[in-house]
């Protein structure tokens, strides 16, 4: 604490999900403190109850894991994704990438959050430079030429150079900072379960697009696999209302009898879809990450590792100016954790939203232009090699923490 009894730090980090709890980490792997504010108790963010959720964690953001000592809490929950295969609805041909092609290691690995959240915290308790204070809000911020500082609504207050917003979309901050967000719904909503089938896997995530939204399956452990199963937002009431058997006949008539019958192995769960991108990742000392900087459709699995890469280039940002004897907060930079993420986050919500509106639509001429594109991606060797490297993630310009190496 300060003179003022203020609670002092170098970044205060507001909102203690994966991306916050790994902003956290990824400053702590280099020596700069942190104070995490979360309003959830965190007996309920470590809890067991699945709510459905999974990620597709890529290959770089398994090696970020490992570099901050969280990666050991999760591996034995982590299926390895060693296959991708891509159809459309009645299409004869599929894409299909094989992880073989881009080198002996996997595209990356299905975790279910629960223990992505449990790994983080229980790397978190090993490091004396993060302070997790909650369940608390914060009332106020106040961002000054020289520092930040916070009060909270137990009374408390947080001084320090940055304020980083990881509250997810509705993010106060960046509210609060006058940031605008382009956004829109797409009418659909997404219907997440787990799914046990009779025969393995493979380790083979699939998505099938039909007219009406995705259908993915993604491998976790065991005969089961993750579904995302996306359709017209007027339709899933009547879905989610199904019997079991009634339901898992739905499922069997998309996936088909690839792994042999599947059923439902878990609660159904709905989330709507949508897609929003803030008009700018920075404010004075301020900076926004994952969902508060942007939000998109799950047809390409990769929000999670999208927010890491955030987490990882502003890190390396911060630390760099540290051992140069830069103020924390400073406006160069920020622009340079602008500049570095905006235009991976257009490219890939682009990508998505792209995706989304070819693919969720049965109009004849796009129909057989999709099919020709996969036809052509899957026999040209460069645009296979590219999207490859897009579905592991691993493309452009990474941070190093999503190398694999140290800060």
């Amino acid at each position: 604490m300060n003179e003022t009894g203020d609670i002092k730090t170098d970044v205060l980090i507001v909102g203690g999900g994966m991306i916050g709890l790994a902003q956290a980490l990824a400053l702590a792997s280099a020596g700069l403190r942190s104070v995490v504010v979360e309003r959830q108790p965190t007996d309920a963010l470590t809890a067991m109850d699945h709510d459905g959720r999974v990620s597709t964690i890529s290959y770089g953001s398994a090696a970020m894991f490992a570099q901050l000592g969280a990666w050991d809490h999760m591996m034995d929950h982590a299926e390895p994704i060693s296959e991708i295969r891509v159809a459309d609805n009645g299409a004869p041909l599929f894409l299909h990438f094989d992880h073989r092609e881009v080198g002996d290691r996997p595209f990356g690995f299905t975790v279910e959050n629960r223990f992505v959240r449990t790994a983080l915290h229980r790397a978190l308790e090993q490091s004396d430079a993060i302070e997790l204070i909650a369940p608390v809000g914060v009332s106020d911020v106040d961002r000054g030429h020289h520092g930040v500082r916070a009060q909270l609504e137990d009374g408390r207050a947080v001084t320090a150079a940055l304020a980083v917003g990881a509250e997810g979309r509705t993010s106060p901050l960046r509210q609060a900072a006058g940031i605008r967000c382009l956004k829109w719904q797409y009418d659909q909503t997404a219907i997440v379960t787990t799914v046990r089938h009779e025969g393995g896997h493979g380790g083979i995530a699939s998505e099938l697009f039909l007219p009406a939204g995705p259908f993915a399956l993604l491998p976790m452990q065991g005969n089961r696999s993750a579904l995302i199963w996306t359709e017209r937002s007027r339709d899933v009431a009547a879905f989610l209302a199904l019997d079991e058997a009634a339901f898992n006949d739905e499922i069997m008539e998309r996936a088909g009898d690839h792994w042999g019958r599947m059923e439902c192995d878990a609660p159904r769960w709905s989330y709507p879809l949508g897609l929003q991108n803030a008009e700018r990742y920075i404010d004075n000392r301020l900076a926004l990450i994952g969902d508060a900087a942007h939000g998109m459709h799950p047809v390409a699995g990769q929000g999670l590792n999208l927010g890491l890469r955030d987490v990882a280039a502003l890190a390396e940002v911060l630390v760099d100016n540290a051992r140069l004897g830069l103020d924390l907060g400073g406006g160069e930079g920020l622009r340079r954790y602008q500049q570095w993420r905006r235009f991976d986050a257009l490219k890939m919500l682009l990508m998505t939203d792209g995706l989304v509106r070819l693919f969720s639509n049965d109009i004849t001429p796009l129909r057989l232009a999709r099919v020709l594109g996969l036809g052509l991606v899957n026999r040209i060797g460069p645009a296979k090699r590219y999207f490859e490297r897009q579905a592991a993630a691993m493309a452009g310009d990474l941070p190093k923490l999503i190398r694999g190496e140290a800060l």
